[in-house]
């Protein structure tokens, strides 16, 4: 017990004397490595005042993930483009030899599973434990012999900010039961499936693959899922700094509460759409076919849905060639294809203002302010679901102190978020 205890102090100093500086520049490249040092050591010792010390202490990261490209493709089996960020969730874990997860997340507290019954629980929808036991159900049911821990989490990635805390949170329960009971070698699809799987099974909501994949994959990702299941990834080497440009994330302070019709109409229409053509899906209807039945469409599934039917086949044109732009080195050429496309979600695809809002508009006034601010440089765009949440604008970098100021002054303090990008997904960090 003593010797575990020593390796457990000697794990922290190792930290904060700087011997584990390369693993936390490669894994968080926009950070203060004093920051992260201070950050890590504390996970230590926060698990280690919790716990106490019974064995080897592992730690591991999630990054949270940004959408480049492809807003509201993924549940029509269509393309995306995300990334990786470097604001992540990381824990401290070791197995406990029970068949119980013990899981204290701060700001949130303390969290105990028991994983001898696995089978999804109603009263656990919509909660933490629900996420947990989703995703051992689905590597035990995968093969994968997965036992009991202690876990001590610090997140970084923010419910409502539009980096997919819970898919960020999903995949770092997956990776840390590939590091404590599989040996580290539980592949980042397979992470990303037991996430969606417990999102949709056990905690109640019916998401696609693609937060998932980004959270597990990092770095830039374009993935096509005409298999859902399965989609195919290509990662894109990008240094989004090297091009001149920061990424902003900014919070128009809205609240997503009361937004889950408005979430849910955005597939149902499409979903009416493809089946005019007698398909499930948008991805399998032909465009050409489309616009010469257009007519017929309106008349059948009304003309907002034909809008967003509209989006759907352009903004899925467009993601492959935002790939492509980043893939050769035009970026001039992506920031016009990402402003194609926040026009396209405002115009086409109607999810920046709820139905009858008219007093407040949140998500309009942060997209005119981009506008205003950026004076025809960079690019901006709305940021995942729509309604509320987030806009996501591309800033030079001789801009960004006059931006983000300008922003926050309308906004509030802290509402414009400087993100970079994280090209390291899921890891195991020692």
């Amino acid at each position: 017990m003593g010797e575990v205890y020593q390796m457990a102090l000697e794990l922290v100093d190792r930290i904060r004397n700087g011997k584990m500086d390369e693993t936390i520049s490669r894994v968080y490249p926009g950070k203060e490595i004093c920051q992260v040092r201070r950050r890590l050591a504390g996970i230590c010792q926060g698990y280690e005042k919790l716990f106490g010390i019974t064995g080897e202490l592992h730690g591991f990261s999630v990054p949270g993930r940004t959408e480049l490209g492809g807003n509201h493709t993924d549940h029509q089996h269509g393309c995306v483009l995300a990334a990786g960020v470097d604001l992540d969730s990381a824990a401290a874990a070791a197995p406990n030899g029970e068949d119980t997860i013990r899981l204290f997340s701060e700001g949130y507290g303390m969290l105990e599973v028991d994983i001898r019954e696995i089978q999804p629980r109603r009263e656990e929808q919509n909660t933490t434990a629900a996420l947990i036991r989703g995703v051992v159900a689905y590597l035990r049911e995968q093969g994968h012999q997965i036992g009991g821990f202690h876990a001590y989490v610090s997140s970084e990635v923010l419910p409502g900010s539009g980096l997919s805390s819970s898919a960020s949170f999903e995949v770092l329960i997956g990776i840390i039961c590939s590091g404590l009971f599989a040996k580290g070698q539980l592949s980042p699809a397979l992470l990303a499936q037991a996430g969606q799987y417990a999102e949709n099974r056990y905690f109640g909501k019916p998401c696609g693959l693609m937060d998932q994949m980004a959270c597990a994959m990092g770095g830039v990702i374009f993935l096509d899922f005409t298999d859902s299941q399965n989609p195919y990834t290509r990662k894109i080497p990008f240094d989004l700094r090297q091009a001149g440009y920061d990424l902003c994330i900014l919070d128009c302070g809205a609240g997503h509460e009361g937004l889950t019709g408005e979430y849910a109409s955005i597939v149902q229409e499409m979903n009416a759409v493809a089946a005019c053509f007698h398909k499930e899906y948008l991805r399998e209807v032909d465009e050409n076919k489309f616009f010469s039945a257009l007519k017929q469409v309106r008349e059948t599934a009304g003309d907002r849905a034909a809008l967003r039917a509209i989006h759907f086949f352009r903004e899925n044109r467009r993601v492959p060639m935002e790939a492509e732009a980043l893939k050769v080195g035009d970026f001039h050429r992506f920031l016009s294809l990402v402003g194609e496309s926040g026009r396209s979600s405002y115009m086409y695809l109607q999810n920046i203002v709820p139905r009858g809002a008219v007093e407040h508009q949140e998500m309009g006034i942060a997209l005119a302010l981009c506008e205003e601010l950026l004076c025809g440089k960079g690019a901006f765009r709305v940021h995942g679901g729509g309604f509320a949440g987030t806009v996501q604008a591309f800033v030079p970098h001789s801009m960004l102190s006059h931006f983000r100021q300008s922003a926050e002054e309308v906004l509030g303090p802290g509402s414009c978020l400087v993100l970079s990008l994280r090209h390291a997904g899921a890891i195991q960090l020692w």
